[in-house]
């Protein structure tokens, strides 16, 4: 199998490393640290000594000093190990920790030591198209996703079916996050039809038959194991009157295309038409946390129903994006784009479609999606693609 490089850069610090399962988080770190000491708390026996005795870390640690580099693979299945970890680093030995994890929902529920600002948080998302090169697709990442462990698979969709049922199991119902895990079946269900729409959580506990109480902590949930995120509303220096509610997506396109019920009523190019919006947000999402320029994603809504998809702002960049499911470029779609760029002239427009001529039309630049998506690379400038 081939190793894409991952433009994850290390802090050069000790840092927790978060990301869904199956983002390539242990593969990235025995890559980075082949010769580090690891522990990895997957294995059930080394589990159970570290939740028993969890000094017998230290005792590794002095075993063998001349190892600086300490793994400790999915860190929340024994977050007292983080007591050991700050005290070593308060030390000053030169140790460096790489605490990886699939959420910091466990630590945080456990009252965990989270080292009091001693170490960096990071995230791991699935793969770029930039990072794959000639291999990415973009027909495959729509209907499987861009998670590492898809891009060479023969049958993705049973391996994304295992995906969920794993996460389910091992993430959610082992972890105590809930009771009912047929309740949670059924809210996925209804959620994955929020997938790229403003988030009405009343609508969705009527439809799933849920308390609405209850709906806000399964969201909070996803979030927290990041498989979903919420997109809010741009409101600086607003000019107009704006919608309220967050947008909502899952962190992966195959991962939507899994969980989002389909049947003979659906119309494939809806569908595909979200699911591209998602694809391109779990991208832009990516270039704003490995950028660590300071820019945050949000969208854009007046309550006259004039949209921008994507919004991002930041210490040295303001950009303005639309996605359209369509070959060609008609005035209509650029309406949204104009009127952001009427109260923000200070921003570049993008509108993305799946046609292929770059155009510039008045001040919005369109570009075919897939090149924007494979020009696309952290703290490179948008309108340098």
């Amino acid at each position: 199998m081939s190793l894409y490089p991952r433009y994850f850069q290390e802090p050069g610090v000790s840092y927790f490393l978060f990301g869904p399962r199956g983002t390539g988080k242990t593969t990235l770190i025995r890559k980075l640290h082949p010769e580090a000491l690891w522990l990895d708390l997957l294995k059930p026996d080394l589990e159970r000594s570290m939740l028993a005795r969890p000094e017998i870390l230290l005792e590794m640690i002095k075993g063998d000093p001349q190892k600086k580099t300490v793994v400790i693979d999915e860190v929340q299945k024994a977050p007292e190990l983080l007591n050991i970890v700050h005290m070593v680093i308060e030390k000053k030995e030169g140790y460096q920790f790489v605490l990886t994890g699939s959420s910091s929902r466990k630590l945080k529920r456990a009252g965990a030591n989270l080292l009091g600002g001693r170490a960096y948080k990071r995230t791991l998302h699935p793969f770029m198209a930039s990072e794959l090169g000639g291999d990415f697709n973009l027909e495959k990442s729509l209907s499987w996703g861009m998670l590492p462990l898809l891009i060479h698979s023969d049958d993705p969709r049973s391996v994304l079916e295992g995906y969920i049922s794993l996460y389910l199991k091992e993430e959610i119902q082992a972890e105590g996050l809930i009771r009912n895990l047929k309740q949670f079946i059924r809210f996925l269900d209804v959620i994955s039809f929020s997938h790229g729409s403003i988030l009405n959580t009343t609508n969705i506990a009527r439809e799933s038959a849920i308390k609405r109480t209850t709906v806000g902590n399964y969201i909070d949930i996803l979030e927290e194991l990041l498989l979903g995120y919420l997109v809010p509303v741009f409101q600086k220096r607003a000019a107009r009157h704006l919608t309220s509610h967050p947008k909502f997506y899952l962190f992966d396109s195959g991962v939507f295309q899994i969980l989002r019920p389909k049947g003979p009523l659906d119309r494939p190019e809806e569908i595909d038409g979200v699911a591209l919006e998602g694809l391109v947000a779990q991208h832009l999402t990516a270039w704003c946390d490995y950028s660590r320029n300071q820019s945050s994603l949000y969208f854009w809504r007046t309550r006259s129903d004039l949209e921008v998809d994507f919004v991002i702002y930041g210490e040295s960049c303001f950009y303005a994006i639309e996605v359209k499911n369509a070959k060609k470029v008609s005035p209509h779609d650029l309406k949204g784009l104009k009127a952001f760029l009427a109260d923000y002239p200070e921003s570049k427009a993008f509108f993305l479609y799946r046609g292929n001529e770059r155009l510039k039309i008045e001040e919005i630049l369109c570009l075919p999606v897939s090149e924007f998506l494979e020009g696309l690379v952290p703290c490179k400038p948008l309108e340098e693609i």
